[in-house]
């Protein structure tokens, strides 16, 4: 772990080399509703932000190493420094669901973020990141103290709040293969690169991530994608998912 003097922590954009750009993604109605960053210490000035950060408790956690799992005490939140998380619910029967990765100057810890109760869902980092744990009656404190910490932190949860909305939505309402090419049309619109007049993008999940996105399994994702293929949709190789014909792959998402 790296120790760091609390009173000098800051959101920094520096960090280790990471696949992944430095926003939010999830599943969402709208695609541009994915578009957004939330940089809770953005918004405030320096002071504000160092008496912040005084109250926080750094730490590093290694891939696959949580910040929290759910059923545990809730006792405030954790701004992320750097890193990805993943967050994500299991069910009593041991199914897990992704409800959104989370990038640089975003929290995890919702929606209770001033402590009491038990965590709904767990939270995990995907690759090297770093958190700063605020306790929760410390930050509410500090909210009575900041309005501009008020605001972001609401901004922060109505984020958060559509996100979890439009999952259940999609869930509920499309078949799992409308979910699936929601999905890569979401992706694109996130990463996404043009290549030759087609939308390229990179496979940073896995099949078995993206099933844990849409409530698929591993296998139906694999065999979907190859019907996709096999209909001139999408390509793929080892390392890119193409999208050949954009207009179809929305028709499928409908």
């Amino acid at each position: 772990m790296v120790s760091r003097n609390q009173s000098t922590v800051a959101l920094s954009p520096k960090r280790p080399e990471t696949q992944f750009p430095d926003k939010a993604f999830y599943m969402t109605e709208s695609l541009s509703d994915n578009d957004t960053a939330n940089n809770i210490l953005g918004r405030l000035n320096a002071g504000d932000r160092d008496q912040i950060l005084a109250c926080g408790r750094p730490r590093d956690y290694a891939p696959s190493e949580h910040f929290f799992q759910q059923g545990e005490a809730h006792n405030g939140i954790h701004l992320i420094e750097f890193g990805r998380i993943r967050s994500y619910y299991t069910s009593p029967a041991g199914r897990e669901i992704t409800l959104g990765y989370w990038a640089a100057g975003d929290f995890v810890g919702a929606p209770q973020i001033f402590g009491g109760g038990h965590h709904m869902w767990s939270s995990i980092a995907i690759e090297p990141s770093r958190g700063i744990w605020l306790p929760g009656q410390e930050l509410k404190a500090l909210v009575y103290e900041m309005p501009d910490l008020a605001v972001s932190l609401i901004e922060g949860l109505e984020q958060k709040g559509k996100c979890y909305a439009a999952l259940l939505q999609l869930v509920a309402t499309r078949s799992m293969k409308k979910r699936l090419a929601h999905l890569l049309l979401t992706m694109a619109d996130h990463s996404g690169k043009k290549v030759n007049g087609h939308l390229s993008l990179d496979r940073r999940f896995t099949h078995e991530e993206l099933a844990s996105m849409i409530g698929a399994t591993r296998q139906w994702v694999s065999l979907t994608l190859e019907r996709f293929e096999k209909e001139g949709i999408v390509a793929r190789d080892d390392s890119l998912i193409v999208v050949l014909d954009e207009k179809r792959l929305l028709e499928k998402s409908l």
